[in-house]
């Protein structure tokens, strides 16, 4: 089944991806901004907002599932899981992704001992744990975990917590799947065969995925560039959506044309 998807703006072709238990809403501050210069596509994640939930469990599945919703060539831009998705999009196949943006993400969001750059593992596992008792409070609990040292951090997380629930509840399953790719990634290998040129927008005080996060991906993304917001935490399109934007015109600059819709 197709994901739910809108369109907006004029130029080059640029898909969103939303992070865990959210939906394509979130990026309601950001799209007015880029929309005179690019042909923008918010995608919802499968089991997430309109988006209807087909059994995907896997990143593969996910990622074939937002494939299929995208425009055929464009720039992907992903927020925390949404990031993931993306880098796995533009992994798959290369030839559709021209550029990807990663913001507040990380190829592997859980601590290795060769990679302690992320997150404690018994973090993920306490909210897939808390998921199955009331998810909802896991939802804000996680929320509020994004805003965690933020210099607006009030701003951003009543902007987070009145969009969580706009489009209705995320489906449990959805829910479940996304904890589960989170917890169970690993694309930092893959990660250096990347063929497109990337950014890296980060929150500087973002303890979720900590900005040293940001320096060790810039290392293993062929020529990627890193930015670093100082004052956001993991939410830096909401706590700076103007910085976010001119980062992106920066590093992408508008050309004619939009991308193709795949069919």
């Amino acid at each position: 089944m197709t994901l739910h998807s809108e369109t907006s703006g004029q130029g080059p072709a640029l898909v969103l991806l939303h992070g865990w238990g959210l939906h394509s809403g979130v990026w309601d501050g950001l799209v007015p901004l880029l929309e005179p210069d690019f042909r923008v596509t918010r995608i919802d994640l499968p089991g997430h907002g309109h988006s209807a939930w087909s059994g995907e469990q896997s990143l593969d599945e996910m990622v074939a599932s937002v494939l299929a919703a995208a425009p055929l060539h464009a720039v992907w831009v992903g927020w925390s899981l949404g990031g993931l998705v993306a880098l796995g999009a533009a992994l798959a196949q290369p030839a559709r992704a021209t550029a990807l943006v990663c913001i507040a993400s990380s190829p592997c969001f859980v601590r290795r001992p060769d990679w302690q750059s992320a997150m404690l593992p018994q973090l993920l596992e306490g909210f897939a744990a808390e998921l199955e008792r009331d998810y909802v409070h896991t939802l804000n609990r996680f929320l509020a975990l994004q805003v965690r040292g933020s210099a607006n951090a009030g701003t951003v997380l009543r902007q987070l917590r009145a969009t969580l629930l706009a489009r209705g509840r995320p489906r449990p399953e959805g829910l479940r799947a996304g904890l589960a790719v989170l917890r169970g990634t690993d694309l930092r290998s893959a990660a250096r065969h990347l063929h497109c040129r990337s950014l890296l927008v980060m929150g500087g005080r973002d303890t979720l995925v900590p900005p040293v996060a940001g320096q060790a991906t810039a290392a293993l993304l062929p020529g990627a560039r890193l930015i670093t917001i100082d004052t956001a935490g993991h939410a830096p399109f909401i706590a700076a959506p103007e910085t976010v934007a001119d980062a992106l015109r920066a590093f992408l600059p508008a050309r004619s044309g939009a991308g193709e819709r795949h069919a």
